[in-house]
């Protein structure tokens, strides 16, 4: 997670080109952000990430869930 309370997942895009799929909490709820138009693969290593990065960010938005 960086300082805006953002993670980020490095993955590729169907053209093999370097993109990531963010993931952030907006008012409690986890938002994942694909890369613009484009399908995202993702390595195994990479969907481990992901999966970690959303784990993350459902425990931040139960923490400020009201």
């Amino acid at each position: 997670m960086d300082a805006t309370g953002e993670w980020r997942v490095s993955c590729r895009d169907v053209a093999g080109r370097r993109r990531d799929v963010s993931v952030l909490v907006n008012q409690g709820n986890v938002v994942v952000v694909a890369p613009p138009g484009e399908t995202a693969v993702l390595s195994p290593l990479e969907v481990g990430r992901l999966r970690a990065a959303l784990r993350d960010a459902v425990v931040a938005a139960a923490a400020n869930a009201p």
